[in-house]
C-alpha cells in the first residue's frame, strides 16, 4: 500500500529553494510545501474483519430487508385469516411401573421386569396403537360425541360479501362424523407423567377424544391384564393335576425297587456299603502317605553318611555328646601342649573320649535301625488296607448297579414334588390376585373443552414471516453484492489491480461544497456542452473544481491525489503523466484537468494534452478553440526545436497552465501517434514545462493510449466507482503491463459517501514491487 502523505506549509519563505537536487514548490501566499511520508505501518492498527463488513453491508441496505421483512410479515399475517382454527385439549395421565403384589405376583401380567423409562416409552408406543384408536371411535360413537363441524365453505363466505346468493346449509343437520385431527403423546423425563394433546377444529372432540383415549387406555390395560390372569390360572390347574399324577406314580416306583433290591441307606440316603468303602479309602490313604514319608527317610538314611540323617541331626542326646566330644578334645589339646603323652591326665582325657565317641555310635546306629522297623511296619499296615478295600470294592461294584437305578427313581420323585408344590403356590396366588386385581394407570387432569384457538397464532405468523423476511433481506443483499463486480469503495482496486491507490475523489452529489474563498470564473457560453452531452459526463460542474472552488473537499481530494503522484518514485518525480481509464465516462479529463490546476497552484509549470482526437473535451473546459491542435502539430514538418511555445501551446485563464487542444479529426490518428514527430515533440514540451499531462481515450476500445504510454513516464488509471468493473480495470492494467508502461496507481472517482459501501481494507496488504 502506497505510505500516506502529509502536506506540511513552512511559512517565511518567498521562493522556490532546492532540497535534494529537486525544487519544492510554493503556493501564491508564498507558502513553500514540501511533502513528508508519514510513519510507514504494515498494517492498519484497528483492522476490521470480514464479519464487520458484512454487518456494515448490511446496515447500509437497511430497508431492503425491513422491505422484505414487512412483506413477508404482511404474508404472515394474511395467512392467519386464511387457515381454519385449531383447538387444543390437554389432559395427563400417570403411568406406575409394575410393582410386585402383596401376594408375589408381579403388577405386569407377563411377570417381565421393565425399567420404568422403556416402560413409559411402550406405554406411549400403545396408545398410539390402531387397536386403541379404533376402541376410542367406536367408545365415541357408542357415546353420541362425534364431531358435526365441517370446514367453512370459503366461496360461500365470498359469495355472502358479495352479496350473491347462497345455499345455507345446517350445520346440526349434517351426520356426525371424526373430523381430522392430530394428536401428540409426551413422556416427561424422570417422570411417570404421560401428556395427551388432541388437535382439531372442534374443541368438544378435542376434549371428548382425548378423555376416551385415556379412559380406554386404562380398561384396555385392566382387560388384558385380566384376560392374562385367568389364563394363567387355567393353564396351571391343568399342570396341577398332571403332576400330581407323575409324583405318585415317582414314589410309588421308588418304595417297590428299593424293597425288592434290598439296598439299606444312611439318614444322608447314601447305602451302608458305600459308606464303609468309603472309611477304607481314607485309611488306605492315610497309610500310603505314612508310608511314602518313612520310605523317604529310609532311601536318604542309607544313601548319605548317618551324620546327614535329620534324625540323627535332630537327636538331643546325639548333640549332647558331639559337645562333650568336642570339650574333651579341647581339652586333651590344652594338655598335650604342656605334657607328653604319658602323662596320666593326657591318657585319661583321650579313654574319656573314646568311651564318649562309642556311646554316640550306637546311638546313632539305633536310629538308623528305628527308621528301617517304622517303613517296614507302615508298609505292612498299607497291604492290608489295600487288601480289604479291594474285598469292599467288590462288594460296593456288585450293588451299583441297583444304587443307579435308585438314585434315577429318587430324582424323578424330588423334581416332581417340587414342580407340584411350586405350582400349587402359583394357582393360590393367582386366584388370591385375581380377586385384588388393580390398576396402575390414573388420570390426573382430565381435558376440557378449550375456548381460544391453538392456531394459527397471528403473533406467531406475524413472527415467523418477519423471521423469514430478515433472512431472505439479509441473504438478497449479501448475494447481490457478491454478485455486482464494480469497483465501489476505497481499498478495492489495490486489492485486485496490485496497484496503489493513489488518491480518491468524492461524487459531487454526496456532499456539500464550502463556500468559495474567491468568485467563480464564468465560463463563456462556448464552454457548455449541448444537452446531448451533458448525459455522456457525469463530472460535468467538477472539471475545474479546484480552480472555482479552491477550498471544497474535492478540490483537497485532488490535491492529496497530487501528493501521491509526485511521491510515487522514491523522489524521481515523473514529468510525462498518461491518464486514462478502462471505458468512457470515468472522469479521466475531470481528473487530468484538476491535477493539472494542482500542479500550476505550486508554481509548476503544466502542458495538458487533449489526446483524445475522436471526442475531445479539454478545450471545451478551458474555452479554447479547436480549429488548431495536436493533429497539426503531427502533420506539419515545422522544426519544433525552433518554434516559440506559444506556436505549439495556449495558455489558460490560470496561471502556469497550458493547453494543447486535440486539434481537428483525422482518419489516420494511430498514424500520426506512431510517428517519431510525436517523441520529438514531448521532448521538446518536457525541456519547457514541469510537468506534461495526456488525457488519452479510453484503452480498451481505443489502442491511442497503450501507443502514448510508450512516451510516458507512467500511467494513471481512472476508475468510476460503481460504473467500473473490476474484470474491465484489471484488463486494462494488465495491457499496460504487457506493453511495459509504468503503472503509478489508480484513482478512485465519483465515490459516493452517503452510499456507505463497505470500505475493503484488502490494499493494506498490497505491497508494490521493488
Amino acid at each position: 500500500m502506497e505510505r500516506d502523505r502529509q502536506l506540511t506549509a513552512i511559512p517565511g519563505r518567498s521562493l522556490a529553494e532546492p532540497r535534494n537536487g529537486h525544487y519544492l514548490p510554493k503556493d501564491n501566499q508564498g507558502r513553500l510545501f514540501y511533502f513528508e511520508p508519514l510513519e510507514e505501518s504494515p498494517a492498519p492498527p484497528n483492522q476490521e474483519s470480514p464479519f464487520v463488513d458484512i454487518l456494515r453491508l448490511l446496515w447500509s441496505r437497511a430497508w431492503i430487508i425491513a422491505l422484505v421483512a414487512v412483506l413477508a410479515s404482511a404474508i404472515g399475517a394474511g395467512l392467519t385469516f386464511v387457515q381454519d382454527p385449531i383447538y387444543r385439549a390437554r389432559a395427563t395421565l400417570e403411568i406406575q411401573a409394575p410393582q410386585e403384589s402383596v401376594f408375589g405376583m408381579q403388577g405386569s401380567p407377563t411377570g417381565s421386569s421393565i425399567q420404568p423409562a422403556s416402560f413409559l416409552q411402550t406405554q406411549v408406543k400403545t396408545m398410539e396403537s390402531r387397536t386403541l384408536q379404533k376402541r376410542v371411535i367406536d367408545s365415541l360413537k357408542n357415546a353420541k360425541k362425534l364431531s358435526t363441524y365441517r370446514p367453512p365453505d370459503r366461496l360461500a363466505a365470498w359469495k355472502r360479501a358479495l352479496g350473491l346468493p347462497t345455499a345455507s346449509v345446517d350445520s346440526s343437520a349434517l351426520p356426525p362424523r371424526v373430523p381430522t385431527f392430530e394428536s401428540k403423546l409426551t413422556a416427561y423425563d424422570n417422570t411417570q407423567i404421560v401428556e395427551i394433546q388432541i388437535d382439531s377444529p372442534d374443541p368438544a372432540f378435542s376434549a371428548d377424544y382425548a378423555n376416551t383415549l385415556a379412559d380406554e387406555f386404562i380398561q384396555m390395560n385392566l382387560d388384558t391384564r385380566w384376560t392374562s390372569y385367568q389364563r394363567s390360572t387355567e393353564w396351571l390347574s391343568r399342570q396341577l393335576g398332571d403332576l400330581k399324577g407323575k409324583l405318585e406314580t415317582s414314589e410309588r416306583d421308588l418304595q417297590s425297587y428299593s424293597d425288592s433290591s434290598g439296598l439299606l441307606f444312611t439318614d444322608d440316603r447314601d447305602s451302608v456299603q458305600f459308606g464303609k468303602l468309603k472309611q477304607l479309602q481314607e485309611e488306605l490313604s492315610k497309610a500310603q502317605a505314612d508310608r511314602v514319608a518313612k520310605q523317604a527317610v529310609l532311601e536318604v538314611a542309607l544313601a548319605s553318611s548317618a551324620d546327614a540323617v535329620p534324625m540323627v541331626i535332630d537327636n538331643e542326646r546325639l548333640s549332647g555328646y558331639q559337645i562333650k566330644i568336642t570339650e574333651l578334645r579341647r581339652e586333651l589339646a590344652e594338655l598335650s601342649s604342656l605334657y607328653t603323652s604319658d602323662y596320666y591326665k593326657v591318657i585319661r582325657v583321650k579313654a574319656q573320649i573314646s568311651e564318649v565317641e562309642s556311646a554316640f555310635q550306637r546311638e546313632r546306629d539305633a536310629i538308623i535301625v528305628r527308621i528301617r522297623n517304622e517303613y517296614q511296619a507302615a508298609q505292612r499296615r498299607e497291604k492290608l488296607l489295600l487288601a480289604d478295600y479291594y474285598r469292599q470294592a467288590q462288594t460296593v461294584s456288585v450293588q451299583a448297579s441297583k444304587a443307579i437305578h435308585y438314585d434315577v427313581l429318587k430324582r424323578d420323585v424330588d423334581t416332581n414334588r417340587q414342580l407340584y408344590g411350586a405350582l400349587l403356590q402359583k394357582v393360590k396366588e393367582a386366584s388370591v390376585a385375581s380377586a385384588f386385581l388393580a390398576t396402575n394407570m390414573r388420570i390426573l387432569d382430565p381435558a376440557e373443552p378449550p375456548n381460544l384457538p391453538f392456531k394459527p397464532s397471528l403473533p406467531a405468523n406475524i413472527a415467523k414471516g418477519l423471521s423469514a423476511g430478515l433472512l431472505l433481506g439479509m441473504f438478497l443483499v449479501v448475494a447481490t453484492d457478491h454478485i455486482n463486480r464494480s469497483l465501489r469503495a476505497p481499498g478495492e482496486t489495490p486489492f485486485h489491480l496490485k496497484v496503489p491507490e493513489l488518491g480518491v475523489i468524492p461524487a459531487s452529489n454526496s456532499m456539500a461544497l464550502t463556500t468559495t474563498t474567491r468568485p467563480p470564473k464564468q465560463k463563456q457560453s462556448s464552454i457548455l456542452l449541448p444537452e446531448a452531452e451533458l448525459d455522456a459526463h457525469a463530472d460535468e460542474g467538477v472539471e475545474l473544481i479546484t480552480w472555482q472552488d479552491s477550498n471544497s473537499i474535492l478540490a483537497e481530494s485532488f490535491r492529496s491525489t497530487l501528493a501521491s503522484i509526485l511521491l510515487s518514485s522514491n523522489g524521481n518525480r515523473p514529468k510525462v503523466l498518461l491518464v486514462t481509464s478502462a471505458s468512457r465516462g470515468e472522469g479521466k479529463s475531470t481528473t487530468a484537468s484538476n491535477l493539472g490546476i494542482s500542479l500550476a497552484e505550486i508554481d509548476h509549470k503544466v502542458l495538458l494534452i487533449d489526446a483524445d482526437m475522436r471526442k475531445p473535451r479539454l478545450h471545451y473546459l478551458f474555452d479554447l478553440s479547436n480549429t488548431w491542435g495536436l493533429s497539426d502539430l503531427l502533420r506539419e514538418k515545422t522544426d519544433l526545436r525552433n518554434s516559440p511555445i506559444e506556436a505549439l501551446a495556449r495558455p489558460t485563464q490560470i496561471t502556469n497552465l497550458w493547453v494543447l487542444p486535440s486539434g481537428p479529426g483525422t482518419l489516420s490518428i494511430s498514424n500520426l501517434l506512431y510517428s517519431e514527430r510525436m517523441a520529438e515533440l514531448l521532448q521538446r514540451f518536457v525541456t519547457e514545462f514541469h510537468t506534461v499531462i495526456i488525457d488519452t481515450p479510453p484503452m480498451l476500445t481505443i489502442s491511442d493510449a497503450r501507443i502514448l504510454g510508450r512516451l510516458a513516464d507512467g500511467a494513471i488509471l481512472v476508475v468510476r466507482a460503481g460504473q467500473t468493473t473490476r474484470d474491465a480495470a484489471l484488463s486494462a492494467k494488465d495491457r499496460l503491463d504487457e506493453d511495459g508502461i509504468p503503472v503509478l496507481g489508480t484513482i478512485l472517482n465519483g465515490w459516493d459517501l452517503k452510499s456507505k459501501t463497505r470500505y475493503i481494507h484488502h490494499g493494506y496488504y498490497y505491497s508494490p514491487p521493488a
